[in-house]
């Protein structure tokens, strides 16, 4: 039992890869079910979950509060599906959020880019011009999106257990290769790595559930221990305590609530009055 996750860009054929893999292995398939899932729940506009996902954000304005609110919105959503194994996931930003978690197998699936212009090309009734130039826009906000919230390319052979290049190799070969990898014992569900992922999905259930009273917090979890970080004047700090104690509290799983509130200036934290 795993996690796959596909990484791709627009007309790579993953999202084809992805779905004969999770057919092959009788596993679930997602990608944009997320967003409506995440939409339904906390009430927002499914294009805002959408462009949260895949606009990048300015260079001068990096990242705004409610940009980061619908971020913890999908990674919550997500981790909820992933939580239960057996899943194939396609699209951006699904292995960052379990880049630790060993039972997961990450994928990046590219291809060339003429052969990307071609499918665009026959699929939208554009020209090769302006084929090429939304693509290549398209690579370029991917990119921009996971640099400037994780701090890392996408493009970084690094993050991922495999990279194909579907060329030579075909989407068969692709899916073989994959379904090979998911089914290696480094891949396999263990205790220690299903703990990881429900710490993981703890953190992201808590840190959803403040959004509401706070954002820009950093939150962890260990075996029910949630650890809450979050920037307040020292006025403010007893009150912040209170509310985010009285949220997490009422989480199922959660055993104890540990804050540590940062003085900040007024002025500096969204939360003052």
């Amino acid at each position: 039992m795993s996690i796959i996750t596909i990484s791709r860009g627009s007309y790579s054929k993953g999202k084809e890869v992805a779905e004969k893999v999770a057919q092959r292995l009788g596993y679930q398939c997602i990608s944009r079910d997320i967003v409506l899932k995440a939409s339904e729940e906390f009430n927002v506009p499914k294009i805002k979950l959408v462009r949260a996902i895949h606009d990048a954000p300015s260079i001068l304005n990096s990242f705004t509060y409610g940009k980061e609110k619908y971020i913890a919105y999908i990674q919550l959503a997500l981790l909820r599906c992933f939580n239960t194994d057996n899943v194939v996931y396609h699209g951006l930003a699904g292995h960052f959020f379990v880049k630790d978690i060993s039972h997961v197998v990450k994928c990046r699936i590219i291809a060339d880019i003429q052969d990307r212009v071609k499918l665009e090309m026959a699929q939208e009734g554009i020209s090769r011009e302006e084929a090429l130039s939304i693509l290549k826009k398209d690579d370029e906000e991917r990119r921009k999106w996971s640099q400037i919230l994780y701090g890392i390319d996408t493009r970084d052979p690094g993050l991922y257990d495999l990279v194909l290049h579907i060329h030579k190799i075909t989407v068969d070969d692709a899916v073989d290769i994959i379904c090979h990898t998911a089914e290696l014992k480094h891949f396999q569900t263990t205790p220690d790595s299903k703990r990881a992922m429900d710490d993981l999905l703890l953190s992201a259930e808590v840190k959803a559930a403040l959004m509401e009273i706070k954002v820009g917090i950093e939150v962890s979890a260990q075996n029910g221990v949630v650890k809450v970080k979050a920037e307040a004047p020292v006025t403010k700090e007893r009150a912040l305590i209170d509310d985010i104690e009285k949220i997490v509290k009422k989480i199922p799983g959660v055993k104890e609530v540990k804050t540590d509130v940062i003085h900040v200036t007024p002025y500096s934290t969204p939360y003052s009055d």
